[in-house]
């Protein structure tokens, strides 16, 4: 939690605690900075041509630990990323409550690209803020986030294009997967529009993938074709499909055939998923060796079955990426395993 002595080093906060307590601009829960005061805080930084970079975080997939393991768990997130950024940032930027997951982040020390590269990067790494667990008292979730970074005033000039390029860059992030950051680079993102970014209903990517699938005149061909939609919509490089021979292969042919035997003894239902391959280690040792020696750290596979038969597994894995796999995302693949299946029990086919 912010403490008076911290906050008044700041000009503005320093005004504002002479009348003020520090509670009334300390969130209540996390023990940042309240909405209104960090928004009052980059007003003031832009009125008074003080130059500082500013960042939206967004923690992925909260929902799903609020809805998993209790709102208790979910303030017990907030509260352990607060004092985390809160220490991270030390005297030269400050963390505010944007609303609900969202926090804003103003740093006035890095306004270089390679500078504000840095300090994300640390964001990330050694266990700092972000991919880490947090531990509570009856779990210790896995914690990661997306961000969106802009700086005043090299790429925006007035508040409210500041935070459109934050929005932006966001946006952007979660579209790449999410667990990432994105910093604005004018070349990279100034035509980016947020509607186009936003992606269209599960309606329209079925749709696009059942009739790429109907183009297709073998098995392989309706794998391509699919797969140009799945490179969109998921922003995969590859896609790797395990047969009933136990081989994986890959789509793009950058991988050498390799026989994976213990595939089918780690899917429990239709759907496996995991942001630690090292949890594998141990016990799935063929699966672990094939995703270390290629520099997966994230892996989701599907089943490829239908009316009780195995017709073998889709597998996405990106090197050096830790994905955090949305629920849209999960059920546009089982769609994909689906309709490969049903052509595999149809026609005799065969991966």
């Amino acid at each position: 939690m912010y403490k008076k002595e911290q906050l008044i080093k700041n000009p503005y906060f320093a005004k504002i605690l002479e009348n003020e307590d520090l509670t009334r601009i300390i969130d209540s829960l996390t023990g940042v900075i309240s909405r209104p005061y960090i928004i009052g805080v980059i007003r003031y930084l832009i009125d008074h041509k003080i130059p500082f970079t500013a960042a939206m975080l967004d923690l992925d997939n909260f929902k799903f630990i609020n809805d998993t393991y209790g709102h208790k768990v979910g303030d017990g997130v907030l509260q352990g990323v607060s004092s985390d950024m809160i220490d991270y940032l030390e005297d030269f930027g400050f963390i505010g409550r944007f609303g609900g997951d969202e926090f804003i982040i103003v740093n006035l020390r890095d306004l270089e690209y390679a500078d504000k590269k840095s300090f994300y990067l640390n964001m990330y790494a050694n266990f700092r803020v972000l991919r880490k667990n947090i531990k509570l008292e009856h779990c210790d979730p896995f914690i990661t986030g997306t961000i969106g970074s802009a700086t005043y005033p090299t790429d925006a000039d007035n508040y409210d294009e500041l935070f459109l390029l934050m929005d932006k860059t966001l946006y952007r992030g979660k579209t790449k997967g999410r667990n990432c950051y994105i910093i604005y680079v004018e070349e990279k993102h100034k035509n980016i529009q947020i509607q186009e970014l936003s992606k269209h209903g599960l309606y329209q990517t079925f749709y696009n993938i059942s009739r790429k699938f109907d183009k297709g005149k073998d098995l392989k061909e309706k794998m391509w074709e699919m797969f140009s939609v799945l490179q969109e919509d998921l922003r995969i490089s590859n896609l790797f499909y395990i047969s009933e021979d136990e081989y994986v292969r890959d789509l793009m042919g950058r991988h050498d055939r390799v026989f994976v035997s213990d595939v089918s003894r780690i899917l429990k239902d239709d759907m496996y998923i995991t942001n630690n391959t090292e949890e594998l280690k141990d016990t799935y040792i063929e699966l672990y060796s094939y995703l270390k020696s290629n520099e997966f750290e994230t892996v989701l596979i599907v089943s490829m079955s239908l009316q009780g038969q195995q017709m073998g597994y889709l597998m996405c894995a990106e090197p050096h990426t830790l994905r955090i796999w949305q629920e849209d995302e999960c059920a546009i693949l089982l769609f994909v395993a689906k309709l490969l299946a049903g052509y595999i029990l149809g026609t005799g086919s065969r991966l």
